[in-house]
């Protein structure tokens, strides 16, 4: 059936890109950080030791060890496919037009509303930071319709600046683009270092004990606790790393370079994560982040009496969001890229700026849309989206590389992953596993979702495919 009509990888690499290859490893590792670690260690950490306690360090490690059996599949097909498009280019290697159609459909979603989400988190500690200077923005003007109960809100004025902000710094080029991503991040880990540099010295190990006061996973007070619940949350913190693959055309020889990026920057977030985490919880009596549920390092800096740090963390903290926005605009960007040069999307979102190299025409489509949604929409109700997308990607990836070691061994690959096909196995076990704890709403907006997309693909994509063009 044309539906399932593959693309072969000798075609794709025989493609001349017309993007400027400038990209190495640190750059590539700096991408995926930059995604990683924002919101997960600004916040995560305080919701992730109430669950588990000071055994949040191994609920860390355990969704680690879970997103990278993902990464490695990611990884292995980045050095098989070194072609924009990430899990979209994968799957339509592996299993066809419309099952790539529906994965790029879905991480369409999972980029504007992750980057639109986290500008709407990036405006609350942007309005705390600014107020330190005297500056105030009308309250009017700080959230979208509905967001804070009992105050009246029409427009998130600062999160739909930081969209355009970075959309303008994305369009320009990528030269541009991973200056300003590895300068962000490079003060951002300082910001994180000198936070555990100045609070280590106050951690006692009885703050430590019990270690797992939930168990591996129990119930308290009705909801699910433990190290198993706490690994779920943190699973989350993990997610971005799946950008860094977006950006093949764009790297200098990324069959090897890729693999090496994804897995640093997976390796690095790590560390950071389960010394944060520690730290924290040694810090103070994990219960205490209850009052601080969603600034918790403010907790440790009350405790130590070092408040003259708020500022600078609060600083990383904007910063951290700040990158985190910049990638998710950034690997959206290459996807519609992508789908356009397939013919799945009209030639308007493919279009190479000559000037800039860079698909200009569809970065600011996009970048318009997601700043209009973070200025005028309630993004709480539809930031499980994001998950959702996400993990249908890990897992259409890791059944990828079972099927494509199974059909296509004398394919060259840079870079295996070990283990599999136990390594993707795990992978997919795993992500269904928090697939099927989404509640039911989230289900159902997916389901719409994918409905229109299936229009989409009926009534423009399969007609105009250049699959569909070159079968003719």
């Amino acid at each position: 059936m044309d539906l399932f009509r593959k693309k072969q990888i000798s075609d794709l690499l025989a493609q001349q890109s017309p993007l400027k290859r400038t990209l190495h490893t640190w750059d590539l590792t700096f991408l995926g950080i930059g995604d990683i670690i924002g919101t997960g260690i600004f916040v995560l950490t305080g919701k992730g030791a109430l669950t588990t306690g000071p055994s949040l360090a191994l609920s860390f490690l355990i969704a680690a060890i879970c997103c990278g059996f993902a990464g490695l599949c990611y990884a292995e097909f980045a050095s098989m496919a070194p072609v924009a498009g990430s899990a979209y280019t994968y799957s339509y290697i592996s299993f066809g037009e419309i099952v790539a159609f529906i994965i790029g459909w879905d991480l369409l979603l999972e980029y504007a509303l992750g980057a639109s989400t986290v500008a709407a988190g990036w405006s609350g500690y942007f309005n705390n930071f600014i107020a330190n200077f005297g500056i105030h923005i009308p309250k009017i003007l700080t959230a979208a319709p509905g967001t804070t109960p009992g105050v009246t809100t029409v427009f998130n004025l600062p999160a739909f600046c930081i969209i355009i902000l970075i959309t303008t710094i994305v369009s320009m080029g990528i030269n541009q683009t991973k200056r300003i991503n590895d300068t962000m991040v490079i003060i951002k880990l300082g910001v994180i270092v000198l936070f555990l540099a100045c609070t280590v010295w106050y951690v006692k190990v009885g703050n430590w004990r019990p270690f797992t006061p939930y168990g591996i996973y129990s119930f308290h007070k009705g909801v699910a606790s433990g190290v198993i619940p706490a690994a779920s949350i943190c699973f989350f913190s993990f997610i971005g790393f799946d950008s860094v693959s977006s950006s093949a055309e764009e790297t200098v020889n990324p069959s090897k370079t890729l693999p090496r990026g994804i897995m640093l920057s997976l390796s690095i977030a790590t560390v950071l994560y389960i010394a944060m985490s520690l730290t924290m919880t040694g810090v103070v009596k994990y219960p205490i982040f209850a009052k601080y549920i969603d600034a918790p390092i403010l907790a440790v800096l009350a405790k130590t009496g070092q408040g003259w740090l708020s500022m600078i963390v609060s600083l990383g903290a904007i910063l951290g969001m700040t990158t985190v926005i910049l990638v998710q605009i950034y690997g959206q960007s290459r996807i519609t890229y992508s789908m356009s040069r397939d013919g799945l999307f009209p030639k308007f979102f493919g279009a190479v700026s000559p000037r800039h190299q860079t698909p200009l025409k569809g970065t600011w489509f996009f970048g318009i849309i997601t700043s209009i949604a973070a200025g005028f929409i309630n993004l709480n109700i539809l930031a499980e989206l994001v998950n959702i997308g996400t993990l249908t990607a890990f897992i259409l990836v890791s059944a990828g590389i079972i099927w494509m070691r199974k059909t296509h061994p004398e394919i060259k690959r840079d870079f295996k992953a070990p283990g599999v096909p136990f390594t993707p196995l795990i992978s997919i076990i795993f992500c269904l596993t928090l697939v099927a704890g989404l509640n039911w709403e989230t289900w159902l907006r997916f389901i719409i979702w994918f409905a229109i997309g299936m229009c989409v693909y009926f009534g423009y994509a399969r007609k105009h495919s250049v699959m569909n063009k070159q079968n003719k």
